[in-house]
């Protein structure tokens, strides 16, 4: 491979991504429009405060076809916060009169003007990014390091780096990707001074990696990558992102650099699967799949995510100390929930091995004889080696057994999750029944079944 080779890639991957010139002035028209219309909402309240555009279009590292315009309006910091609320609210519904509101830390307005989608959120203009009242009151400090930073080549290089982690499917800090930031993304450009440079790093990163921009951090974090944020010496912007993330990062780029190709920066997701494609796989693998699924708890993927990751875990142990071995297991989510796992044993036998401690170990071997020597109910204790061995009751023979009973509810779920499951009730599929569940997430089963990096 030679630099020409991947400088030819991404010229023509800006090609498809690089705003053009009729799109750059359509929204900084609209973005125009939008602020004057802020300022006549503020001069009917009895408030000073400014507002400020952020985000990737306000420093131009937005993507061809991204359609969000995100403005913040800065109140005082000492506004109480029912007032901020209030007033943002009021800003919000006269600048987007079809608008709707949503909540992060505190409510705000959404809406559409003129098929752009805008975010208009109130903050409070604190003095530093250390003295944040909520967390959006660190983004406007966000937004002028990085148009300090950035120059036109930088913000190029950042759009072709997004682009990449689209493709690769590693791109959002949602708690349901855990991958790279918008805000990280166009840090390590900086760091790294552009795409190629960043990738060529990459490929020989050994995690925990580390970079402080300012040199200024006051905490240590044990993530797998670690970005101190420039404005915050106390936070790590890559915090959510996932040890996995981080890996695919680095095998991708090490891909790219290799064999420079466009397809990588646009994703090429499995074909989904129908019931057909399940089950030819099932009995490909002599796996035995096993799907619990309920009705998903109404929340925010932020929320529903982790719990359900925690839950999947919970399932997959308990299971796992039964001595049905999960070979691999996934979690998928829409109108329902799902914890779906392979079983590489479904089925134990009726008797199960419990070994005692060494017979030099008189007091706990003296104590683990005593008490099975007089119950019946088992095989045993007999000797194996220098240790007592007792053959005893299974409690569950089969993996459905365990995972139908109340026994499900011993392990470690998320608390939404168990809630549903007590009190609304679930659904078990096994072996081929798990086939339904293409109608609903084929996409998902075809990811399962063919795993890619």
């Amino acid at each position: 491979m030679t630099n020409s080779d991947l400088d030819a890639v991404v010229a023509a991957v800006r090609e498809r991504i690089d705003p053009d010139e009729e799109e750059r002035r359509a929204l900084a028209d609209a973005a125009a429009e939008l602020e004057a219309r802020v300022h006549d909402a503020l001069d009917d309240l009895p408030v000073d405060a400014e507002v400020l555009q952020v985000g990737s279009t306000a420093r131009g590292t937005w993507l061809s076809g991204d359609r969000d315009i995100d403005l913040f309006v800065r109140f005082p910091d000492d506004l109480p916060r029912d007032e901020l609320e209030s007033y943002g609210l009021d800003i919000g519904h006269a600048v987007l009169p079809d608008g709707h509101e949503e909540y992060a830390e505190h409510p705000y307005v959404k809406g559409d003007y003129d098929g752009f989608d805008v975010d208009l959120v109130p903050c409070y203009d604190v003095p530093t990014a250390s003295d944040i009242r909520s967390a959006v009151d660190r983004t406007p400090f966000h937004n002028a390091y990085l148009v300090e930073h950035l120059d036109d080549d930088l913000a190029a290089d950042v759009r072709v780096f997004k682009r990449f982690l689209k493709g690769i499917g590693a791109y959002g800090s949602d708690l349901r990707t855990e991958g790279f930031s918008g805000y990280l993304a166009e840090l390590l450009i900086v760091e790294y001074g552009g795409f190629e440079p960043l990738l060529r790093a990459a490929t020989d990163w050994h995690p925990p990696v580390e970079f402080d921009p300012e040199d200024h951090g006051t905490r240590s974090f044990s993530d797998p990558l670690v970005v101190i944020d420039p404005t915050d010496p106390e936070r790590n912007v890559a915090a959510v992102c996932s040890a996995e993330n981080v890996a695919r990062l680095q095998h991708y780029a090490r891909d790219l650099l290799s064999n420079p190709r466009e397809a990588l920066f646009f994703d090429s997701a499995p074909s989904a699967l129908d019931a057909d494609g399940v089950r030819k796989h099932i009995e490909r693998r002599g796996t035995t799949p096993l799907a619990i699924v309920f009705d998903a708890p109404d929340l925010v993927d932020d929320q529903l995510y982790p719990q359900l990751r925690k839950s999947l875990s919970g399932v997959t142990d308990g299971l796992n100390r039964r001595g049905f071995d999960v070979f691999r297991a996934a979690t998928f989510a829409g109108d329902d929930g799902v914890l779906f796992v392979e079983l590489a044993v479904s089925e134990r036998p009726a008797v199960e091995r419990h070994v005692g401690p060494p017979i030099h170990v008189r007091q706990h071997a003296e104590g683990f004889y005593g008490a099975y020597a007089e119950d019946n109910d088992h095989y045993g204790p007999f000797l194996h080696g220098d240790r007592f061995v007792v053959e005893r009751e299974r409690d569950f023979t089969s993996a459905t057994d365990f995972v139908t009973s109340d026994a499900l509810f011993d392990v470690a779920l998320g608390k939404h999750i168990e809630s549903t499951l007590r009190e609304d009730g679930y659904e078990v599929l096994v072996g081929d029944e798990v086939a339904t569940l293409a109608e609903s997430f084929g996409a998902e089963l075809g990811r399962f079944y063919d795993p890619r990096p």
